[in-house]
């Protein structure tokens, strides 16, 4: 427990105070525990790491898919199009057809009448056949006797010989008649074959290209389907991501607090202790604080500090524990050093011939950090001592007396 009194209005420090054994046990504790957070903190973001790389890897996947099911949308788009040709090519094959058909039923048509026909001059010769039989071989000869002059005899001749020609005329007209008909059935058999093909051929190409489509929307559907199970998955993972930011967020925090409390732990804090005389082989004082004339401007101003009449070279000591804040030269200081001991309480001390510590480091009472000189605007070796309190300089006396 810390116990203070107050004389003169500044605090100092009583028997009964916290050790800096046991500050110092608590600050390693909290950068224990500092250390311990910030390695779970990068074991949680090594996860957060995984996870969103996870989750790039199912974006791809879901955008290749993607480009897939695309592609797939053009390949039925442009199958459509061959159906749409295919149906228009159809449908003049269909209007050829019909004429085909017209064309073969007058055919079907001319073919029943020339059959006809050739039946009745089948028929015909079959009667004239019969009837020549019937008379025989005279048949001629008799026509030709029973002529009545040689006149009327070549006119028989004639009439026997026109007999002659029209029953050549008749074999030679079912003959044509005859092959007339078998052409006309072979040509409409092979026209009959060839429109069945055309159409069938019409109709295979139209239901592959159906089903060609349908196997493409059946795919279509099947990446849709992957797609949905994969943006489930980063459904899943961004939530992981979610919940693995909220414990990153949550150790931070944690990380945050303790740094804090080490922050404090670590931050100087003057517990009222009596200062320590900073140039101990001499103790006389050549200038104390408050205005006087300066020695050098002759104006009068407030000397903001003590001068400690001492020997060159001799030793300056760090009035009381803190942190170097300052070491270096000032062509109106000389060369100088500052000392923060925390709560807004500064040392500072001018003049000196050598530095023996610098910015950054801790010193503690008593340790040697200069010595003594006449740097800067100065008359001769001394030690000017001043106290800054919350950036203002305040007497010296209080704290060096105690």
């Amino acid at each position: 427990m810390i116990v203070f009194v107050w004389l003169l209005g500044l605090p100092f420090f009583l028997p009964g105070s916290t050790s800096r054994a046991d500050d110092s046990t608590n600050i390693d504790d909290i950068k224990k525990r500092i250390s311990e957070k910030e390695k779970e903190k990068k074991n949680l973001e090594n996860e957060k790491q995984q996870i969103q790389q996870g989750k790039r890897n199912v974006q791809g996947f879901i955008d290749s898919l993607e480009s897939q099911k695309n592609d797939l949308y053009g390949a039925i788009s442009e199958l459509d199009n061959e159906v749409v040709e295919i149906e228009a090519n159809i449908a003049v094959l269909n209007d050829m057809i019909e004429d085909k058909e017209k064309e073969i039923e007058t055919t079907r048509k001319e073919l029943i009448a020339a059959e006809e026909v050739a039946i009745e001059q089948y028929n015909a010769m079959k009667i004239r056949i019969r009837y020549m039989y019937e008379r025989g071989e005279n048949y001629y000869a008799e026509i030709l006797l029973g002529s009545e002059s040689y006149a009327d005899m070549l006119n028989k001749v004639e009439y026997v010989n026109m007999l002659n020609e029209y029953d050549r005329n008749k074999l030679n007209e079912y003959q044509y008649v005859v092959d007339n008909v078998r052409a006309t059935k072979e040509v409409l058999e092979e026209e009959e074959a060839v429109l069945d093909e055309t159409k069938q051929a019409a109709q295979e190409e139209e239901d592959n290209i159906n089903a060609l489509i349908d196997e493409k929307k059946k795919q279509i559907e099947e990446y849709k389907q992957q797609i949905a199970d994969q943006e489930q998955l980063i459904a899943q993972y961004e939530a992981e991501e979610a919940a693995q930011a909220a414990v990153i967020a949550a150790v931070e925090a944690q990380l945050a607090a303790e740094r804090n409390a080490l922050a404090e732990a670590e931050r100087m804090h003057y517990n009222g202790g009596k200062f320590c005389w900073p140039a101990p082989d001499y103790v006389r004082i050549s200038s104390p604080y408050g205005y006087r004339i300066h020695p050098i401007s002759g104006v009068q101003k407030l000397h903001a500090g003590v001068d400690l009449a001492s020997g060159m070279g001799t030793r300056i000591l760090a009035a009381y524990d803190g942190k170097v804040i300052a070491a270096g030269y000032n062509g109106s200081m000389g060369n100088y050093v500052m000392i923060d001991h925390g709560d807004g309480l500064v040392t500072v001390y001018m003049h000196a011939s050598a530095l023996l510590v610098s910015t950054g480091q801790k010193v503690t009472r008593g340790q040697q950090i200069a010595k003594v000189g006449s740097t800067g605007n100065s008359t001769g070796p001394h030690l000017h001592f001043a106290v800054r309190l919350n950036g203002a300089y305040v007497d010296p006396m209080p704290y060096l007396r105690g």
